[in-house]
């Protein structure tokens, strides 16, 4: 074999083996941070504990709900709000110039009647069409406006909210009754420094849904979505406490964070025209504090739960996919002048460089390595050595932090009540690097050819909507 080739083959093969274990060594460090933070957290309390502790100094909250083509999940995702045990709140729904019955389901069901606002537009957003309360929910208000994306409706959510404290929700998510009761414990801890506060996302399909109560926990029987489960667990107990414990957290999932509203109109506000808004305005808050040499604080914490419907399709996970690789790139490339950057301590140095391994070089590599070295082997270019450890380092130590990920939720957190459920997620851990997460690169991959291209929008995201509980026959 020419000489050349030869350099150039084992280079690629070099380079892919090398990431997929710098990767996977990241993931390792996430799991042992994951571990430290769980076992240093006090014991959490039960609710009726949270209540007595919390409940006299707990500032009000206004739960921000932007809904765009959400009629099939927008009552019970309204109701579970609604339904929060905590002092005082309000719940903003913003309609963002939905095509479908999203504004009239939201009529019909809790019985609103268009009202006058008074709010300070501090900041950008598309023209507002109305306002509309409810006869029977104090609480709940709703704001009809021109379409202008997730990021513009959370900015009319921003202002026309009366609370301190501003809660993320989307429209297609439940929230444990407690949920707001734990998020807001950092900030009562902490209220000089605190600004955000990031809480767990776990996946609804498979649970039972009642009036925007969840009464049975569920593994969903969708295999897309079952698969999802295991990886949701990875990305938010592991990697998100890791990272918070360093104090380098760069995304609060934008289905539930918590946030201080002034810190928010300090940096203007989300950015319009983004597909990454959740993580690009937790990069704007660091940067906002870390140029002024404010002191801040963002933190993730594990218990406060957020149900979610996860895509049950090929397709919508692919757009999904596709799309949140748009947002990180996006995110990446509008803020890589901090990366490294001392001014920027850990969030610099740590933070964005995670970023860059993971979001812009993994994907790539991984997949230029599972579409290369078997060719190379195949055409006796390459020793099957290297493929097989090039499947032993991303497949093998993939499969072990998987199954550590869930056992680090079963052992500390205990969210999985029965144990063939327990038994079918060590399985899923197994199945999830056997395919799955190799598919998901793919469309990374994809998503990244896109951003280059310039690609906007958001695309279809279908909801099958909550399951809710069989009626008993009579």
């Amino acid at each position: 074999m020419d000489p050349l080739l030869a350099n150039i083959v084992r280079g690629v093969s070099f380079l892919a083996i090398s990431t997929s274990l710098i990767h996977n060594f990241i993931a390792l460090a996430q799991l042992v941070l994951a571990t430290i933070a769980l076992r240093a957290r006090p014991p959490v309390r039960v609710g009726s504990q949270l209540w007595r502790r919390f409940s006299d100094s707990a500032p009000p909250i206004t739960l921000m709900v932007p809904a765009y083509n959400e009629q099939v999940t927008i009552v019970e995702s309204v109701r579970s709000l609604l339904n929060l045990h905590y002092p005082e709140f309000e719940v903003v729904v913003v309609n963002d110039g939905s095509k479908d019955e999203t504004l009239a389901t939201l009529i019909a069901t809790f019985e609103l009647e268009g009202i006058e606002r008074v709010f300070n537009r501090s900041t950008p957003s598309a023209e507002i069409r109305g306002f509309y309360a409810s006869k029977t929910q104090p609480r709940l208000l709703v704001v009809d406006k021109v379409n202008g994306g997730k990021a513009d409706a959370l900015n009319v959510a921003i202002n026309v909210a009366r609370s301190p404290l501003v809660c993320t929700i989307d429209a297609d998510s439940l929230l444990e009754p407690d949920a707001l009761m734990r998020a807001v414990q950092p900030f009562i801890d902490d209220p000089e420094r605190m600004i955000a506060v990031g809480g767990a996302i776990r996946i609804a399909n498979g649970c039972q849904i009642d009036h925007g109560q969840l009464v049975r926990l569920g593994l969903p029987r969708n295999p897309l979505a079952l698969l999802q489960t295991v990886e949701y667990l990875r990305a938010f107990l592991m990697a998100r406490l890791a990272w918070s414990q360093l104090g380098a957290l760069t995304i609060i999932s934008g289905a539930f964070g918590l946030f201080d509203r002034q810190a928010l109109i300090r940096v203007g506000g989300y950015s319009l025209g983004t597909v990454g808004e959740d993580m690009e305005l937790v990069i704007k808050l660091h940067r906002w504090f870390r140029e002024r040499r404010r002191a801040y604080r963002i933190v993730f914490i594990p218990e406060p739960l957020c149900w979610t419907e996860a895509p049950e399709t090929l397709a919508v996970l692919s757009g999904q996919r596709k799309r949140w690789q748009r947002g990180a790139l996006e995110t990446f490339f509008k803020h890589a002048d901090i990366l490294g950057d001392r001014r920027y301590g850990r969030v610099g140095w740590i933070g964005m460089t995670h970023v860059m391994l993971t979001d812009v070089i993994d994907p790539t590599i991984q997949t230029i390595g599972y579409l290369l070295i078997p060719i190379f082997c195949g055409l006796g270019l390459l020793s099957w050595s290297y493929l097989a450890a090039f499947l032993a380092v991303d497949v093998g130590f993939g499969i072990a932090m998987s199954v550590g990920g869930l056992a680090l939720e079963e052992l500390q957190l205990r969210r999985v009540e029965r144990i063939r459920d327990l038994l079918l997620l060590v399985l899923v851990s197994f199945l999830e690097n056997l395919g799955y997460r190799q598919l998901c690169n793919l469309w990374r991959v994809q998503g990244s050819i896109q951003f280059l291209r310039g690609a906007t929008g958001w695309g279809d995201m279908a909801r099958r909507g909550f399951e809710v509980p069989r009626a008993n026959p009579s």
